[in-house]
């Protein structure tokens, strides 16, 4: 990896597009320390340093947003809007049949598609950031900190107004420089500003971690977690270039006066064909209803259940619940996103089939069954690899978030796999060699 970032440094082309990538990174570094207006930030700051990395039902999109969200910054929801916008759409792309419609007219039906999701974004952007503020001015979001409740001085609506446009604004701003960054950068631009947000944490969870140590003055528990997360990436590695390589052959077919076909190709189904939006989807949903016992303030049986097991991570209830969300959901994602008998019409429409199975109806079932095979293995990777932070939580007794999450390795280790392999790819466009070399 490092040889190929030195040799992209060496390619002018290349060296702009590293560059501006990594200013664009800056920009967003940035605006992730800078205030709102209506904030005391000074409040701001006294809690965040009671509160010491617990970060309860707000860690996931905190760890999202680089830390803005408790700081309560212009950038403080992230791409947290865009990513939720994205999820809304690829489900309703397979309800709407407009959508749908849409998806498959290639890229201007792909292009109307993006502009929904931007709408959607900043709709969720103004939501989003109207429920920040009003659970600031609670005093909810810091809720160990005695004076958590007055981080928002003003009640007034055009103080609430302007916090609320300014969040989402900056959204918006996310959202202009990641498209920056993949139109004129290295990479996808959402998925490198999340891997930013994400590799931002990771030296303060470390040194926590080794702070609050009682061994060796935390030198061991800081030696295992780092071999623990050397270890995770491995396993991800391995996992997530996977894949069960189906092999599709083309007959020979005769247009005008030349043959076209007769070559032979695969199709790569991966192991982790969902990625982390299993993941996420189970971690959202298992927010629900620890928020709205936190909001409602019932004493009832029922919120009293809900407190004692979906509030804390290291509950069973909690950690059997979180496994089997994500089992089900990577089975639901793949059934939305990879449809068999599509694949098998588009086959057999060029003249494709697979070796021993014939075309049409027995090549959907052939492909559902081996997708349905090589689900279960994927499912079961991403349940252990989430539930790894918590079982790292209570063997430490640590009581900050686990560095090394699963959803955060996961993004981490897929983004940059993905974008050394477009530098490569670039790389090999302009550096090879010739017929007399």
């Amino acid at each position: 990896m490092l040889t190929a970032f030195a040799r992209a440094f060496k390619t002018p082309d290349l060296r702009k597009k590293l560059l501006f990538t990594l200013g664009i990174i800056v920009l967003f570094r940035l605006g992730q320390h800078i205030p709102i207006p209506g904030i005391d930030y000074k409040n701001v700051q006294t809690c965040m340093d009671l509160a010491k990395g617990q970060q309860g039902l707000f860690g996931l999109v905190n760890m999202f947003s680089g830390g803005a969200l408790l700081q309560i910054t212009i950038f403080a929801l992230g791409i947290m809007p865009y990513i939720t916008a994205s999820i809304i759409l690829q489900l309703l792309t397979v309800v709407i049949p407009r959508l749908e419609a849409l998806k498959k007219e290639g890229q201007a039906g792909q292009g109307k598609i993006t502009q929904y999701t931007r709408y959607l974004t900043i709709a969720l952007a103004i939501l989003q950031g109207t429920g920040l503020v009003a659970t600031a001015r609670s005093g909810s979001l810091f809720q160990s900190c005695p004076v958590g409740g007055q981080i928002v001085r003003d009640d007034s609506i055009f103080t609430t107004a302007v916090m609320v446009i300014t969040m989402t604004a900056g959204t918006a701003l996310i959202m202009w420089l990641g498209e920056l960054v993949t139109d004129r950068g290295i990479g996808n631009g959402m998925s490198i500003l999340m891997f930013v947000s994400i590799a931002a944490g990771f030296p303060s969870a470390m040194w926590s971690i080794k702070q609050q140590g009682k061994i060796m003055d935390g030198w061991l528990e800081f030696g295992l977690v780092i071999l623990c997360g050397l270890a995770m990436v491995g396993l991800v590695v391995f996992v997530e270039q996977a894949q069960r390589r189906i092999p599709v052959q083309y007959a020979k077919r005769m247009i005008g006066r030349r043959s076209y076909g007769g070559t032979s190709t695969y199709i790569p189904m991966k192991v982790n064909q969902a990625g982390v939006i299993p993941v996420i989807f189970a971690s959202s949903l298992l927010y629900i209803p620890a928020l709205i016992v936190q909001f409602s303030n019932s004493k009832a049986g029922w919120a009293t259940w809900i407190s004692q097991n979906f509030v804390k991570g290291d509950h069973p209830v909690y950690i059997a619940t979180y496994f089997l969300l994500i089992v089900f959901f990577a089975f639901f994602y793949v059934a939305i996103s990879f449809n068999p008998e599509e694949v098998a019409d588009n086959m057999k429409k060029y003249g494709g089939f697979i070796p021993g199975i014939r075309a049409g109806r027995p090549t959907a079932e052939y492909l559902s069954y081996v997708l349905n095979r090589i689900t279960w293995p994927g499912a079961l990777y991403l349940g252990l690899i989430a539930l790894v932070p918590t079982v790292a939580l209570v063997t430490l007794n640590a009581n900050q978030n686990f560095p090394f999450g699963g959803t955060s390795i996961l993004i981490i280790v897929g983004v940059g796999l993905e974008t050394v392999k477009q530098i490569e790819s670039q790389l090999q466009q302009r550096h090879y060699e010739g017929f007399l070399r």
